[in-house]
C-alpha cells in the first residue's frame, strides 16, 4: 500500500501540496504515481518565475514505462525547482514527499487548498 501522509493536500492527478510558508507551496508527485511510474529517468519542469494555472499541465516526469503530465494543483508563480532531480531524477522513486519534491509555487489567491483532497479522500481514490 502507498503512503499517504495526513499533513499534505492531494489532487485526483496524483501530485501533493504541502504549505511551506504562508502563501508558499511545496509540490511533488505521490508515492502512488511514482509506485505506477516505476523508475524516473527524466523531468521538464517549469521555470522560476513563470506563472502556472491549477488544473493544468506544468511539467513533465518520463520513467522507464511511460512519460506522465504533471498537473498544477494550485495556481501562482514558481519560485523554486528542485534542481537536484536534474542529476538524480530516480529521488523521486526512494523519496516522493521528501528530497523528490518537484517545485515550489506563490499561490496567487488564498485558499485554493480548499479544492484539494483530503489524505482520507486521496487514500479511498487510490485504494
Amino acid at each position: 500500500m502507498s503512503s499517504v501522509p495526513a499533513h499534505l493536500k492531494y489532487t485526483k492527478e496524483h501530485e501533493w501540496v504541502e504549505e511551506i510558508s504562508p502563501g508558499r507551496y511545496r509540490v511533488g508527485i505521490t508515492d502512488y504515481a511514482q509506485g505506477a511510474l516505476g523508475d524516473i529517468v527524466y523531468l521538464q519542469m517549469p521555470k522560476v518565475g513563470e506563472s502556472i494555472d491549477a488544473g493544468k499541465v506544468c511539467g513533465e516526469v518520463e520513467s522507464t514505462k511511460s512519460v506522465s503530465e504533471i498537473y498544477a494543483p494550485i495556481s501562482g508563480t514558481i519560485t523554486a525547482v528542485n534542481s537536484d532531480l536534474d542529476s538524480a531524477p530516480e529521488t523521486i522513486n526512494s523519496e516522493p514527499y521528501g528530497k523528490g519534491w518537484l517545485l515550489e509555487v506563490e499561490a496567487s489567491s488564498p485558499n485554493q487548498l480548499s479544492e484539494l483532497l483530503s489524505p482520507e479522500a486521496y487514500s479511498a481514490l487510490t485504494a
